[in-house]
Protein backbone atom coordinates (compact mmCIF):
# COMPACT_ATOMS: atom_id res chain seq x y z
CA UNK A 1 0.00 0.00 0.00
CA UNK A 2 0.94 3.36 -0.72
CA UNK A 3 1.75 6.07 1.66
CA UNK A 4 0.41 9.85 1.58
CA UNK A 5 3.43 11.08 0.32
CA UNK A 6 4.14 8.59 -2.38
CA UNK A 7 0.17 8.73 -3.36
CA UNK A 8 0.05 12.33 -3.80
CA UNK A 9 3.92 12.65 -5.52
CA UNK A 10 2.72 10.32 -7.88
CA UNK A 11 -0.57 12.61 -8.48
CA UNK A 12 1.83 15.74 -9.07
CA UNK A 13 3.93 13.61 -11.69
CA UNK A 14 0.65 12.45 -12.99
CA UNK A 15 -0.58 16.74 -13.32
CA UNK A 16 3.22 17.18 -14.81
CA UNK A 17 2.24 14.72 -17.45
CA UNK A 18 -1.04 15.79 -18.35
CA UNK A 19 0.61 19.61 -18.73
CA UNK A 20 3.22 18.48 -20.91
CA UNK A 21 0.35 16.23 -23.28
CA UNK A 22 -1.35 19.80 -23.31
CA UNK A 23 1.71 21.60 -23.89
CA UNK A 24 1.33 23.90 -21.33
CA UNK A 25 5.08 23.06 -21.32
CA UNK A 26 7.99 21.44 -22.85
CA UNK A 27 8.10 17.26 -22.40
CA UNK A 28 10.98 15.85 -20.91
CA UNK A 29 12.21 18.20 -18.24
CA UNK A 30 14.61 16.81 -15.48
CA UNK A 31 12.28 16.68 -12.22
CA UNK A 32 14.77 15.53 -9.59
CA UNK A 33 14.29 18.40 -8.21
CA UNK A 34 10.23 18.72 -7.99
CA UNK A 35 9.55 17.73 -4.22
CA UNK A 36 6.25 17.43 -1.85
CA UNK A 37 6.21 17.72 1.77
CA UNK A 38 4.45 19.75 5.01
CA UNK A 39 4.45 23.20 4.26
CA UNK A 40 6.15 25.15 7.16
CA UNK A 41 3.06 26.60 8.01
CA UNK A 42 0.42 23.93 8.70
CA UNK A 43 -2.48 26.47 8.12
CA UNK A 44 -1.46 26.68 4.64
CA UNK A 45 -2.42 22.85 4.31
CA UNK A 46 -1.67 19.53 4.16
CA UNK A 47 1.08 19.19 1.24
CA UNK A 48 3.35 21.74 -0.92
CA UNK A 49 4.93 21.15 -3.85
CA UNK A 50 7.86 23.32 -4.94
CA UNK A 51 7.19 21.78 -8.76
CA UNK A 52 6.40 25.02 -10.44
CA UNK A 53 9.44 26.96 -9.01
CA UNK A 54 11.69 24.60 -10.15
CA UNK A 55 10.25 23.71 -13.80
CA UNK A 56 10.02 27.61 -14.36
CA UNK A 57 13.25 28.05 -15.77
CA UNK A 58 14.10 25.28 -17.91
CA UNK A 59 10.31 25.73 -19.18
CA UNK A 60 11.13 29.09 -19.82
CA UNK A 61 7.90 30.38 -18.14
CA UNK A 62 7.25 32.52 -15.26
CA UNK A 63 6.74 30.04 -11.93
CA UNK A 64 2.62 31.42 -11.74
CA UNK A 65 2.38 30.12 -15.70
CA UNK A 66 3.12 26.69 -14.31
CA UNK A 67 1.27 27.03 -11.03
CA UNK A 68 -2.07 27.75 -12.20
CA UNK A 69 -2.76 24.84 -14.15
CA UNK A 70 -0.84 22.33 -12.14
CA UNK A 71 -3.09 22.97 -9.28
CA UNK A 72 -5.72 22.55 -11.83
CA UNK A 73 -4.52 19.21 -12.76
CA UNK A 74 -4.33 18.19 -8.97
CA UNK A 75 -7.55 19.13 -7.96
CA UNK A 76 -8.79 16.22 -9.82
CA UNK A 77 -6.75 14.01 -7.68
CA UNK A 78 -9.01 11.47 -5.65
CA UNK A 79 -8.92 12.60 -1.91
CA UNK A 80 -7.96 16.50 -2.75
CA UNK A 81 -10.30 19.13 -0.92
CA UNK A 82 -8.51 22.30 -2.06
CA UNK A 83 -5.74 23.28 -3.80
CA UNK A 84 -3.99 26.88 -3.69
CA UNK A 85 -1.17 28.54 -5.49
CA UNK A 86 0.50 30.77 -3.19
CA UNK A 87 3.40 33.56 -3.23
CA UNK A 88 5.25 33.43 -6.77
CA UNK A 89 3.95 29.76 -7.31
CA UNK A 90 4.16 27.45 -4.62
CA UNK A 91 1.71 24.93 -4.32
CA UNK A 92 -0.71 24.24 -1.33
CA UNK A 93 -2.61 21.21 -1.28
CA UNK A 94 -5.21 20.29 1.43
CA UNK A 95 -6.84 17.24 1.63
CA UNK A 96 -10.34 15.10 2.80
CA UNK A 97 -10.04 14.15 6.49
CA UNK A 98 -10.86 10.62 4.83
CA UNK A 99 -7.19 10.30 3.68
CA UNK A 100 -5.62 11.13 6.63
CA UNK A 101 -8.42 7.98 8.45
CA UNK A 102 -6.75 6.00 5.27
CA UNK A 103 -3.25 6.29 6.75
CA UNK A 104 -3.59 5.35 10.28
CA UNK A 105 -5.63 2.24 8.96
CA UNK A 106 -1.96 1.83 6.72
CA UNK A 107 -0.12 2.38 9.75
CA UNK A 108 -2.11 -0.44 11.78
CA UNK A 109 -2.22 -2.71 9.06
CA UNK A 110 1.86 -2.89 8.30
CA UNK A 111 2.69 -2.75 11.72
CA UNK A 112 5.89 -3.29 11.97
CA UNK A 113 6.93 -2.66 8.17
CA UNK A 114 5.30 0.80 8.45
CA UNK A 115 7.89 3.00 6.71
CA UNK A 116 9.92 0.15 5.02
CA UNK A 117 10.61 1.21 1.41
CA UNK A 118 12.47 0.31 -1.91
CA UNK A 119 14.62 3.30 -1.67
CA UNK A 120 17.78 1.02 -1.65
CA UNK A 121 16.32 -1.42 -4.46
CA UNK A 122 18.61 -4.02 -3.57
CA UNK A 123 21.76 -1.79 -3.32
CA UNK A 124 24.50 -3.45 -1.57
CA UNK A 125 26.29 -0.83 1.40
CA UNK A 126 29.10 -1.68 2.83
CA UNK A 127 29.17 -0.02 6.33
CA UNK A 128 32.41 -0.03 8.18
CA UNK A 129 32.24 1.30 11.60
CA UNK A 130 34.24 0.79 15.10
CA UNK A 131 37.40 -0.66 13.71
CA UNK A 132 39.39 0.73 17.00
CA UNK A 133 42.77 -0.99 17.23
CA UNK A 134 42.81 -4.22 19.01
CA UNK A 135 44.91 -3.46 22.24
CA UNK A 136 42.45 -2.73 24.21
CA UNK A 137 38.39 -2.68 25.70
CA UNK A 138 36.29 -0.50 23.61
CA UNK A 139 35.84 2.48 25.95
CA UNK A 140 33.28 5.91 26.01
CA UNK A 141 35.73 7.46 22.99
CA UNK A 142 34.28 3.93 20.70
CA UNK A 143 30.91 3.96 21.77
CA UNK A 144 29.49 7.01 19.55
CA UNK A 145 31.16 5.81 16.47
CA UNK A 146 29.49 1.99 17.12
CA UNK A 147 25.90 3.33 17.80
CA UNK A 148 25.99 5.62 14.65
CA UNK A 149 27.50 3.64 12.16
CA UNK A 150 25.38 0.17 13.70
CA UNK A 151 22.13 2.76 13.42
CA UNK A 152 23.19 3.65 9.86
CA UNK A 153 23.36 -0.13 8.99
CA UNK A 154 19.89 -0.64 10.10
CA UNK A 155 18.33 2.04 8.52
CA UNK A 156 19.67 1.34 5.64
CA UNK A 157 18.16 -2.18 5.25
CA UNK A 158 15.00 -0.42 6.39
CA UNK A 159 15.16 1.62 3.59
CA UNK A 160 16.04 -1.84 1.34
CA UNK A 161 19.53 -1.77 1.04
CA UNK A 162 21.44 -4.99 1.48
CA UNK A 163 23.58 -3.85 4.63
CA UNK A 164 27.14 -5.41 5.42
CA UNK A 165 28.41 -4.53 8.71
CA UNK A 166 32.24 -4.80 8.77
CA UNK A 167 34.83 -4.09 11.69
CA UNK A 168 38.48 -3.13 10.03
CA UNK A 169 41.27 -4.91 12.37
CA UNK A 170 44.53 -2.64 12.37
CA UNK A 171 46.52 -5.95 13.41
CA UNK A 172 49.63 -5.15 11.25
CA UNK A 173 51.18 -1.88 12.91
CA UNK A 174 53.51 -1.33 15.99
CA UNK A 175 50.70 -0.86 18.26
CA UNK A 176 50.53 -4.48 18.18
CA UNK A 177 53.93 -5.38 18.90
CA UNK A 178 53.59 -2.88 21.67
CA UNK A 179 50.26 -5.45 22.78
CA UNK A 180 52.36 -8.54 22.29
CA UNK A 181 55.30 -7.42 24.65
CA UNK A 182 52.54 -6.12 27.41
CA UNK A 183 51.17 -8.86 27.30
CA UNK A 184 54.46 -10.94 27.53
CA UNK A 185 55.04 -8.84 30.81
CA UNK A 186 51.73 -10.14 32.10
CA UNK A 187 52.59 -13.90 30.82
CA UNK A 188 55.58 -13.60 33.38
CA UNK A 189 53.36 -11.70 35.85
CA UNK A 190 50.76 -15.00 35.58
CA UNK A 191 54.44 -16.76 36.45
CA UNK A 192 54.80 -15.51 39.72
CA UNK A 193 57.57 -12.64 38.41
CA UNK A 194 57.12 -9.75 40.04
CA UNK A 195 56.70 -6.98 37.03
CA UNK A 196 56.92 -3.57 39.33
CA UNK A 197 55.63 -0.42 37.53
CA UNK A 198 54.82 -0.77 34.25
CA UNK A 199 57.23 0.40 31.99
CA UNK A 200 56.47 3.49 29.47
CA UNK A 201 55.45 2.51 25.94
CA UNK A 202 53.30 -0.50 27.19
CA UNK A 203 49.86 -0.74 27.40
CA UNK A 204 49.45 -0.95 31.65
CA UNK A 205 45.59 -1.72 31.96
CA UNK A 206 44.66 -4.69 34.11
CA UNK A 207 42.26 -5.70 31.72
CA UNK A 208 45.98 -7.42 29.84
CA UNK A 209 46.37 -9.76 32.75
CA UNK A 210 43.39 -12.53 31.26
CA UNK A 211 45.27 -12.51 28.77
CA UNK A 212 49.02 -12.84 30.50
CA UNK A 213 47.32 -15.85 32.58
CA UNK A 214 45.78 -17.60 29.40
CA UNK A 215 49.65 -17.68 28.01
CA UNK A 216 51.17 -19.08 31.10
CA UNK A 217 48.80 -21.47 31.04
CA UNK A 218 49.20 -22.92 27.55
CA UNK A 219 52.95 -22.09 27.30
CA UNK A 220 54.43 -22.52 30.87
CA UNK A 221 57.56 -21.30 31.27
CA UNK A 222 58.85 -21.77 27.65
CA UNK A 223 59.43 -17.75 26.68
CA UNK A 224 60.71 -16.91 30.03
CA UNK A 225 63.77 -15.40 29.49
CA UNK A 226 63.57 -16.20 25.47
CA UNK A 227 64.89 -13.61 23.04
CA UNK A 228 61.92 -11.30 21.58
CA UNK A 229 61.67 -13.00 18.25
CA UNK A 230 61.33 -16.33 19.62
CA UNK A 231 57.82 -14.96 20.78
CA UNK A 232 56.96 -12.24 19.27
CA UNK A 233 54.72 -13.15 16.49
CA UNK A 234 53.32 -16.09 18.40
CA UNK A 235 51.99 -13.58 21.35
CA UNK A 236 51.44 -10.93 18.91
CA UNK A 237 47.98 -13.23 17.73
CA UNK A 238 47.01 -14.45 21.14
CA UNK A 239 47.38 -11.25 22.26
CA UNK A 240 44.80 -9.39 19.35
CA UNK A 241 42.46 -12.49 19.53
CA UNK A 242 41.73 -12.12 23.09
CA UNK A 243 41.13 -8.23 22.70
CA UNK A 244 39.12 -8.77 19.89
CA UNK A 245 36.98 -11.11 21.67
CA UNK A 246 37.07 -8.45 24.47
CA UNK A 247 35.93 -6.24 22.09
CA UNK A 248 33.08 -8.07 20.05
CA UNK A 249 31.76 -9.01 23.84
CA UNK A 250 31.66 -5.17 24.73
CA UNK A 251 29.86 -4.52 21.64
CA UNK A 252 27.07 -7.33 22.02
CA UNK A 253 26.56 -5.21 25.32
CA UNK A 254 25.33 -3.10 22.80
CA UNK A 255 23.57 -5.08 20.64
CA UNK A 256 26.22 -4.52 17.71
CA UNK A 257 27.23 -7.50 16.03
CA UNK A 258 29.20 -7.31 12.65
CA UNK A 259 29.23 -9.47 9.55
CA UNK A 260 32.77 -9.20 9.00
CA UNK A 261 36.40 -8.52 10.33
CA UNK A 262 38.91 -8.00 8.05
CA UNK A 263 42.59 -8.16 8.69
CA UNK A 264 44.85 -5.70 7.97
CA UNK A 265 47.54 -8.03 8.05
CA UNK A 266 46.04 -10.18 6.18
CA UNK A 267 45.57 -7.96 3.52
CA UNK A 268 48.87 -6.91 3.40
CA UNK A 269 49.75 -10.92 3.16
CA UNK A 270 47.25 -11.54 0.58
CA UNK A 271 49.66 -9.29 -1.80
CA UNK A 272 46.46 -6.64 -2.19
CA UNK A 273 48.08 -3.08 -1.43
CA UNK A 274 51.23 -4.39 -4.30
CA UNK A 275 47.79 -5.16 -7.08
CA UNK A 276 45.98 -1.62 -6.06
CA UNK A 277 49.35 -0.09 -6.22
CA UNK A 278 49.95 -1.73 -9.52
CA UNK A 279 46.61 -0.80 -10.54
CA UNK A 280 46.81 2.72 -10.13
CA UNK A 281 50.35 2.76 -11.91
CA UNK A 282 48.70 1.67 -14.92
CA UNK A 283 46.46 4.44 -15.01
CA UNK A 284 49.16 7.08 -14.10
CA UNK A 285 48.32 7.66 -10.41
CA UNK A 286 51.58 6.65 -9.09
CA UNK A 287 54.76 7.59 -9.57
CA UNK A 288 58.62 8.62 -7.76
CA UNK A 289 58.91 11.79 -6.14
CA UNK A 290 60.11 13.85 -3.23
CA UNK A 291 57.43 15.33 -1.12
CA UNK A 292 58.05 19.05 -0.10
CA UNK A 293 59.33 19.94 3.41
CA UNK A 294 57.06 20.64 5.76
CA UNK A 295 55.91 24.09 6.46
CA UNK A 296 57.67 26.33 8.87
CA UNK A 297 60.70 25.56 10.66
CA UNK A 298 62.46 21.87 9.12
CA UNK A 299 64.19 19.67 11.45
CA UNK A 300 67.41 19.25 11.94
CA UNK A 301 66.32 15.41 10.31
CA UNK A 302 64.80 16.10 7.71
CA UNK A 303 66.23 15.38 4.52
CA UNK A 304 64.29 14.61 1.01
CA UNK A 305 63.78 10.60 0.37
CA UNK A 306 62.18 9.70 -2.88
CA UNK A 307 59.00 7.73 -2.26
CA UNK A 308 56.22 5.97 -3.67
CA UNK A 309 53.46 8.35 -4.35
CA UNK A 310 49.96 8.60 -5.25
CA UNK A 311 48.71 11.43 -7.01
CA UNK A 312 45.46 12.20 -4.64
CA UNK A 313 45.78 16.00 -6.19
CA UNK A 314 44.38 14.30 -9.37
CA UNK A 315 41.05 14.01 -6.62
CA UNK A 316 41.00 17.23 -4.90
CA UNK A 317 43.59 16.53 -2.06
CA UNK A 318 46.15 19.23 -1.13
CA UNK A 319 49.44 17.17 -1.70
CA UNK A 320 50.08 13.77 -3.44
CA UNK A 321 50.19 11.03 -0.76
CA UNK A 322 53.37 8.24 0.18
CA UNK A 323 52.22 4.95 -0.30
CA UNK A 324 54.96 3.34 0.79
CA UNK A 325 57.87 4.51 3.83
CA UNK A 326 61.64 5.09 2.91
CA UNK A 327 62.16 1.42 4.15
CA UNK A 328 59.58 0.01 1.29
CA UNK A 329 56.52 -0.94 3.51
CA UNK A 330 53.29 0.54 3.14
CA UNK A 331 51.85 3.24 4.93
CA UNK A 332 48.96 3.09 6.59
CA UNK A 333 47.51 4.83 3.85
CA UNK A 334 48.96 2.41 1.27
CA UNK A 335 47.41 -0.37 3.14
CA UNK A 336 43.88 0.88 3.59
CA UNK A 337 43.75 1.92 -0.04
CA UNK A 338 44.24 -2.20 -0.68
CA UNK A 339 41.66 -2.46 2.10
CA UNK A 340 39.05 -0.17 0.43
CA UNK A 341 39.55 -1.39 -3.25
CA UNK A 342 38.46 -4.94 -1.56
CA UNK A 343 35.10 -3.33 0.17
CA UNK A 344 34.35 -1.66 -2.83
CA UNK A 345 35.10 -5.16 -4.83
CA UNK A 346 31.87 -6.35 -2.71
CA UNK A 347 29.81 -3.94 -2.56
CA UNK A 348 28.01 -1.34 -4.54
CA UNK A 349 28.41 1.88 -2.39
CA UNK A 350 31.06 2.52 0.93
CA UNK A 351 30.32 4.13 4.25
CA UNK A 352 33.17 4.71 6.45
CA UNK A 353 32.35 6.00 10.36
CA UNK A 354 35.00 7.49 11.62
CA UNK A 355 36.54 9.51 14.76
CA UNK A 356 36.81 13.35 13.91
CA UNK A 357 40.25 13.13 14.81
CA UNK A 358 40.64 11.35 11.58
CA UNK A 359 39.62 14.48 9.77
CA UNK A 360 42.67 14.92 7.64
CA UNK A 361 43.19 11.59 6.16
CA UNK A 362 39.53 12.01 4.17
CA UNK A 363 40.52 13.78 1.50
CA UNK A 364 43.61 10.98 0.73
CA UNK A 365 41.27 8.08 1.10
CA UNK A 366 38.46 9.12 -0.95
CA UNK A 367 40.88 9.91 -3.79
CA UNK A 368 42.25 6.56 -3.75
CA UNK A 369 38.83 5.23 -3.78
CA UNK A 370 37.57 7.23 -6.89
CA UNK A 371 41.20 6.55 -8.83
CA UNK A 372 40.20 2.59 -7.91
CA UNK A 373 36.71 2.36 -8.51
CA UNK A 374 35.89 5.12 -11.01
CA UNK A 375 34.37 6.78 -8.84
CA UNK A 376 32.04 4.65 -6.78
CA UNK A 377 30.08 6.01 -4.08
CA UNK A 378 31.86 6.05 -0.96
CA UNK A 379 30.82 8.36 1.93
CA UNK A 380 32.66 9.17 4.95
CA UNK A 381 31.29 10.18 8.37
CA UNK A 382 33.19 11.99 10.94
CA UNK A 383 31.82 11.81 14.51
CA UNK A 384 33.00 13.89 17.44
CA UNK A 385 33.66 13.00 21.21
CA UNK A 386 31.87 12.28 23.85
CA UNK A 387 32.40 14.55 27.09
CA UNK A 388 31.48 12.78 29.75
CA UNK A 389 29.94 14.48 33.08
CA UNK A 390 29.02 13.07 36.78
CA UNK A 391 26.15 15.57 38.05
CA UNK A 392 27.26 18.29 35.96
CA UNK A 393 31.30 17.55 36.95
CA UNK A 394 33.56 16.10 34.39
CA UNK A 395 34.76 12.81 34.08
CA UNK A 396 38.39 12.79 34.16
CA UNK A 397 40.59 9.66 32.31
CA UNK A 398 44.38 9.03 33.05
CA UNK A 399 45.37 7.02 29.52
CA UNK A 400 48.93 6.76 31.35
CA UNK A 401 47.39 4.38 34.63
CA UNK A 402 45.03 2.32 32.43
CA UNK A 403 42.09 4.04 33.93
CA UNK A 404 39.44 5.34 31.47
CA UNK A 405 35.94 4.60 31.57
CA UNK A 406 35.02 1.82 29.39
CA UNK A 407 31.68 1.66 27.31
CA UNK A 408 30.81 -2.00 29.46
CA UNK A 409 30.93 -0.12 32.86
CA UNK A 410 28.54 2.63 31.11
CA UNK A 411 26.42 -0.03 29.86
CA UNK A 412 25.60 -1.61 32.99
CA UNK A 413 25.25 1.41 34.74
CA UNK A 414 22.60 3.03 32.88
CA UNK A 415 21.36 0.29 30.06
CA UNK A 416 21.85 -0.20 26.12
CA UNK A 417 19.00 1.54 25.34
CA UNK A 418 19.99 4.91 26.65
CA UNK A 419 23.42 4.75 25.94
CA UNK A 420 22.38 3.50 22.05
CA UNK A 421 19.30 6.80 22.44
CA UNK A 422 21.54 9.21 23.51
CA UNK A 423 24.44 8.88 21.05
CA UNK A 424 21.96 9.32 18.32
CA UNK A 425 20.62 12.93 20.36
CA UNK A 426 22.92 14.83 18.64
CA UNK A 427 23.85 15.50 14.86
CA UNK A 428 27.52 13.12 14.65
CA UNK A 429 29.74 15.68 13.59
CA UNK A 430 28.44 17.83 16.97
CA UNK A 431 30.04 17.34 20.27
CA UNK A 432 27.71 15.49 22.33
CA UNK A 433 27.78 15.63 26.39
CA UNK A 434 27.00 12.42 28.63
CA UNK A 435 25.72 13.42 31.87
CA UNK A 436 24.79 10.18 33.80
CA UNK A 437 22.95 11.55 35.88
CA UNK A 438 20.59 13.21 33.47
CA UNK A 439 20.40 10.64 31.18
CA UNK A 440 18.79 8.64 33.28
CA UNK A 441 16.25 11.53 34.82
CA UNK A 442 12.75 10.99 34.65
CA UNK A 443 11.61 14.28 32.78
CA UNK A 444 10.71 15.66 29.35
CA UNK A 445 14.29 17.27 29.36
CA UNK A 446 15.64 13.66 28.98
CA UNK A 447 14.69 13.00 25.24
CA UNK A 448 15.21 8.97 26.17
CA UNK A 449 12.70 9.37 28.97
CA UNK A 450 10.38 11.39 26.98
CA UNK A 451 9.71 9.17 24.01
CA UNK A 452 9.73 5.94 25.59
CA UNK A 453 7.41 7.25 28.61
CA UNK A 454 4.99 8.35 25.15
CA UNK A 455 5.53 4.11 24.29
CA UNK A 456 4.83 3.19 27.73
CA UNK A 457 1.83 4.93 28.05
CA UNK A 458 0.20 4.28 25.10
CA UNK A 459 0.39 0.71 26.18
CA UNK A 460 -0.70 1.68 29.63
CA UNK A 461 -3.53 2.89 28.10
CA UNK A 462 -4.49 -0.34 26.26
CA UNK A 463 -4.44 -1.99 29.16
CA UNK A 464 -6.28 0.32 31.32
CA UNK A 465 -9.06 -0.32 28.09
CA UNK A 466 -9.20 -3.56 28.58
CA UNK A 467 -9.52 -3.11 32.57
CA UNK A 468 -12.37 -1.03 31.66
CA UNK A 469 -13.66 -3.37 29.28
CA UNK A 470 -13.27 -1.80 26.08
CA UNK A 471 -13.60 -4.24 23.53
CA UNK A 472 -10.53 -3.29 21.34
CA UNK A 473 -10.78 -3.90 17.65
CA UNK A 474 -11.11 -2.42 14.57
CA UNK A 475 -13.00 1.12 14.83
CA UNK A 476 -15.98 2.02 12.41
CA UNK A 477 -15.07 4.57 9.70
CA UNK A 478 -17.96 6.32 11.85
CA UNK A 479 -15.86 5.95 14.80
CA UNK A 480 -12.86 7.39 12.70
CA UNK A 481 -14.62 10.06 11.34
CA UNK A 482 -14.99 11.40 14.95
CA UNK A 483 -11.45 12.08 15.33
CA UNK A 484 -11.09 15.84 15.45
CA UNK A 485 -8.96 18.30 13.57
CA UNK A 486 -5.90 18.07 16.61
CA UNK A 487 -6.26 14.47 16.34
CA UNK A 488 -5.70 14.43 12.92
CA UNK A 489 -2.92 16.26 13.49
CA UNK A 490 -1.26 13.74 15.06
CA UNK A 491 -2.03 11.24 11.97
CA UNK A 492 -0.50 13.94 9.79
CA UNK A 493 3.10 14.20 11.97
CA UNK A 494 2.69 9.94 12.40
CA UNK A 495 2.12 10.04 8.25
CA UNK A 496 5.67 11.62 7.64
CA UNK A 497 7.88 8.72 9.29
CA UNK A 498 8.20 7.16 5.87
CA UNK A 499 9.81 10.57 4.62
CA UNK A 500 12.20 10.45 7.32
CA UNK A 501 13.32 7.24 7.00
CA UNK A 502 14.12 8.12 3.11
CA UNK A 503 15.81 11.33 4.14
CA UNK A 504 17.87 10.13 6.72
CA UNK A 505 18.75 7.33 4.65
CA UNK A 506 19.81 9.32 1.59
CA UNK A 507 21.76 11.54 3.70
CA UNK A 508 23.30 8.97 5.99
CA UNK A 509 22.09 10.74 9.28
CA UNK A 510 20.44 8.43 11.59
CA UNK A 511 19.92 11.17 14.48
CA UNK A 512 17.14 12.47 12.20
CA UNK A 513 15.41 9.17 13.77
CA UNK A 514 16.07 10.56 17.43
CA UNK A 515 14.38 14.24 16.65
CA UNK A 516 11.79 12.99 14.53
CA UNK A 517 10.84 10.56 17.49
CA UNK A 518 11.26 13.46 20.05
CA UNK A 519 9.31 15.68 18.10
CA UNK A 520 6.32 13.16 17.74
CA UNK A 521 6.47 12.13 21.72
CA UNK A 522 6.03 15.49 22.40
CA UNK A 523 2.97 16.00 20.27
CA UNK A 524 1.29 12.93 21.32
CA UNK A 525 2.34 14.28 25.59
CA UNK A 526 0.66 17.87 24.40
CA UNK A 527 -2.93 16.11 23.20
CA UNK A 528 -2.44 13.43 26.07
CA UNK A 529 -2.67 16.63 28.25
CA UNK A 530 -6.51 17.94 26.69
CA UNK A 531 -7.92 15.81 28.92
CA UNK A 532 -6.51 17.28 31.74
CA UNK A 533 -8.16 20.60 31.00
CA UNK A 534 -11.52 18.91 29.09
CA UNK A 535 -12.71 15.71 29.75
CA UNK A 536 -13.89 15.28 26.87
CA UNK A 537 -10.81 14.79 24.65
CA UNK A 538 -9.58 12.01 27.43
CA UNK A 539 -8.49 8.49 25.15
CA UNK A 540 -11.13 6.52 27.30
CA UNK A 541 -14.81 7.82 27.92
CA UNK A 542 -16.48 5.26 29.65
CA UNK A 543 -19.94 6.25 28.45
CA UNK A 544 -18.84 6.25 24.63
CA UNK A 545 -17.31 3.05 22.94
CA UNK A 546 -17.27 4.39 19.22
CA UNK A 547 -15.13 7.65 20.37
CA UNK A 548 -12.77 5.77 22.54
CA UNK A 549 -12.10 2.61 20.07
CA UNK A 550 -11.26 5.86 17.63
CA UNK A 551 -8.64 6.93 19.91
CA UNK A 552 -7.07 3.86 20.83
CA UNK A 553 -6.86 3.51 17.25
CA UNK A 554 -4.57 6.47 16.78
CA UNK A 555 -2.74 5.57 20.42
CA UNK A 556 -2.04 2.39 19.22
CA UNK A 557 -0.96 3.76 15.64
CA UNK A 558 1.46 6.30 17.36
CA UNK A 559 2.95 3.59 19.52
CA UNK A 560 3.64 1.41 16.31
CA UNK A 561 5.38 4.30 14.16
CA UNK A 562 7.78 5.00 17.85
CA UNK A 563 8.37 1.78 18.17
CA UNK A 564 9.64 1.12 14.37
CA UNK A 565 11.62 4.13 15.07
CA UNK A 566 13.42 2.49 18.36
CA UNK A 567 14.03 -0.17 16.56
CA UNK A 568 15.96 0.95 13.88
CA UNK A 569 17.50 3.09 16.20
CA UNK A 570 18.36 -0.30 18.01
CA UNK A 571 16.70 0.93 21.01
CA UNK A 572 13.82 -1.80 22.85
CA UNK A 573 10.62 0.19 23.40
CA UNK A 574 8.96 -0.20 26.68
CA UNK A 575 5.92 -0.75 27.77
CA UNK A 576 6.28 0.13 31.16
CA UNK A 577 8.04 2.59 33.27
CA UNK A 578 9.34 2.32 36.40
Amino acid sequence: MSTVFETYTAAVHAALDALEAAGTIPAGLDRKAVALEPPRDPSHGDLATNAAMVLAKPAGKAPRAIAEPLAGELAKAAGVASVDVAGPGFINIRLDPAVWIGELNAILAAGGDYGRTGLGKGVHVNVEYVSANPTGPMHMGHCRGAVVGDALAALLEFAGHEVTREYYVNDAGGQVDVLARSAHLRYREALGEDIGEIPEGLYPGDYLKPAGAALAAEFGDAYVGQPEGEWLALFRTRAVDAMLALIKADLALLGIHHDLFSSEAEVQAAGEADRAEAELRAKGYVYEGVLEPPKGELPDDWEPVELTLFRSTAFGDDVDRPLKKSDGSWTYFGADMAYHKRKAERADQLIDIWGADHAGTVKRIQAAVAALTDGKPFDVKLVQMVRLFRAGEPVKMSKRSGSFVTLADVVREVGKDVVRFMMLTRRADAPLDFDFAKVVEQSKDNPVFYVQYAHARIHSLARRAAEAGFTIGVPSAADLARLDETELDLVRFAAQWPRIVEAAANAHEPHRIAFYLGDLAAAFHANWNRGNDDPSKRYLIADDAGITNARLALARGLGQVIANGLHVMGVTPVEEMH
